[in-house]
């Protein structure tokens, strides 16, 4: 399921992609704000990986690697995972290499995948959860239309906030 912008490719993640998660998943910046247990070894990364393709297999999961036209790397993920039984809401889930911060990229990545999540996958609602001092996350949420479900908890994960961006009108 591949997506282009005018500079990103988005593509599935596949085995040749080991160093690339095993660099975007384990380093420091990208987890200040997630908690999970990064890889350390390429074998952590490709366990990942193969994890992802067979959620990727059974529809559990809408995933892609992030690269920039020019090249083969990957500098990020994105995906729509987390699918309500009726398949009407889906969250988004995104990270990108530092280095590749503050230039519009996530940005084009995600309008991207929201337009696929509600054109293509007729979801009617994307959440997105992200600590509540992520200011980049929140910032590129609140840019896309995302609306702070106040009050509403990541059970588990006090220190998170969920977003929710709704079906635009007339995509119906």
């Amino acid at each position: 399921m591949k997506l282009e912008t005018s500079r990103l490719i988005l593509k599935g993640i596949n085995e040749n992609h080991t160093e690339d998660i095993l660099k975007i998943r384990s380093n420091p910046e990208v987890n200040k704000f997630v908690k999970r247990v990064s890889p350390k070894t390429n074998y952590d990364a490709l366990q990942f990986i193969l994890t992802i393709k067979e959620r990727v297999q059974n529809n559990q999961t809408v995933y892609w690697g992030i690269s920039l036209k020019d090249r083969l790397n990957l500098i990020g993920t994105i995906c729509l995972w987390n699918f309500s039984e009726d398949r009407k809401t889906a969250e988004v889930g995104y990270e990108l290499l530092p280095e590749y911060h503050r230039q519009g990229i996530m940005s084009e990545a995600l309008n991207a995948v929201l337009d696929f999540g509600f054109n293509d996958l007729h979801l009617q609602e994307i959440v997105a959860i992200t600590n509540k001092i992520n200011e980049n996350s929140k910032g590129l949420l609140v840019k896309h239309n995302f609306v702070l479900l106040e009050g509403k908890k990541d059970e588990g994960f006090p220190d998170n906030i969920i977003f929710s961006l709704k079906r635009p009108a007339g995509n119906g």
